[in-house]
């Protein structure tokens, strides 16, 4: 397999800048602000494509338990209704000594 720590290297642009040490021009300091936003802006429209969908998966999810719940509610009342004609059947039928 290869290895996957990197390699030292004396480019400049492979090094790590830190602002606060290093004796930075103000059109530096800029351009790196700019930089750093417009990576801000791209890291914040995925994580908001996420979460709208996560949001989605989660409110279909809710709204199909609670349709259930109502289906199933609804069923049971079937059941009763039926149960009750089948006892008020068998009061009316005649009385036999199987009964």
């Amino acid at each position: 397999m290869a290895d996957k720590t990197p390699k030292d290297s004396s480019a400049p642009l492979a090094t790590r800048i830190d602002p606060s040490k290093e004796g930075l021009s103000r059109e530096q300091m800029h351009f790196i602000r700019q930089v750093e936003l417009e990576q801000w802006k791209k890291k914040t429209q995925k994580l908001r494509t996420r979460n709208v969908v996560t949001g989605l998966a989660i409110g279909a999810l809710v709204l199909g338990i609670y349709g259930y719940t109502f289906y199933s509610v609804s069923q049971e009342r079937i059941m009763d209704e039926m149960d009750e004609e089948a006892k008020r059947a068998r009061m009316r039928g005649p009385k036999t000594g199987a009964n």
